[in-house]
């Protein structure tokens, strides 16, 4: 089974791919939303969580996890790798390499919480192709809040998403990476906004093909006539996270509530 979890519910974005392309993989997906969001919290603050809700994932019988958060990768995945070697484990990271290498104006923006851009790993991502191309990022301020509501479409997003990329487009970037699983929920408002000539590039599909083949490589994958089945918990409001299932996901789900410390 793969376990995975994000700050809210933007790993459902992943979710969402994930499953269409492994139709047979049963998926545990945990929801911290009572701890949403992770962009203020301190590194240490997030390895905590993040130990905590991987021990209660492998708990529930999860044999691979899956960081579908940037932040909770770029706060916690080397320390959760270090703590726990024989599992393997799939982050997030925004795909910078496929936008450098697409790029004909020789600009990239991307777009992420403010822990993910100040976090060690997206400096040294970003530092590694910066020779290459200019890479100008921009927290999404507002974004992970506007998700987690459901408000995807009103005046005021619309407003939240137009400040986001004002910068970018001052910049005069042609790809704009999505660095936070919550984003593309929102890329109808951000293409409503963005000239025809930009892309937004979305990392999920590479995320989707790595949990593949670490599944096939530790011998994980699920047998051909395997059945999946698909649970999700939220440490938060688990209304909300079922409305949003039913909205956007077009599933009716049930939600479980768990009670974490911290």
């Amino acid at each position: 089974m793969i376990g995975m979890f994000d700050s809210g519910l933007g790993g459902l974005s992943v979710w969402r791919q994930l499953v269409q392309a492994l139709p047979r993989e049963s998926v545990l997906y945990l929801a911290d939303q009572g701890y949403c969001p992770y962009g203020g919290r301190s590194q240490q603050e997030i390895i905590a969580r993040s130990e905590l809700i991987t021990d209660y994932l492998l708990a529930q019988g999860a044999t691979l996890l899956l960081i579908a958060c940037n932040t909770a990768t770029s706060a916690a995945v080397r320390h959760l790798r270090a703590k726990y070697p024989t599992l393997p484990i799939v982050g997030m990271e925004p795909a910078i390499k496929p936008a450098v290498q697409a790029t004909q104006s020789g600009r990239v923006g991307v777009l992420a919480t403010r822990a993910t851009l100040a976090g060690s790993k997206f400096r040294e991502l970003a530092e590694q192709f910066r020779e290459h191309a200019q890479i100008v990022s921009q927290p999404g301020e507002g974004f992970v809040e506007l998700v987690e509501s459901g408000d995807l479409a009103s005046q005021q997003a619309r407003a939240t998403v137009g400040r986001a990329l004002a910068p970018l487009l001052d910049a005069g970037v042609d790809h704009v990476v999505l660095g936070c699983t919550h984003y593309p929920f929102l890329a109808p408002l951000l293409r409503e906004q963005l000239p025809a000539h930009i892309d937004l590039i979305d990392p999920s599909d590479a995320v989707v093909r790595q949990t593949a083949r670490l599944l096939d490589r530790h011998q994980l994958a699920a047998a051909p006539d395997a059945t999946a089945h698909y649970r999700f918990i939220s440490t938060g409001d688990t209304a909300s996270m079922q409305t949003f299932m039913q909205q956007i996901l077009q599933r009716d789900d049930a939600v479980e509530y768990l009670a974490l410390p911290g």
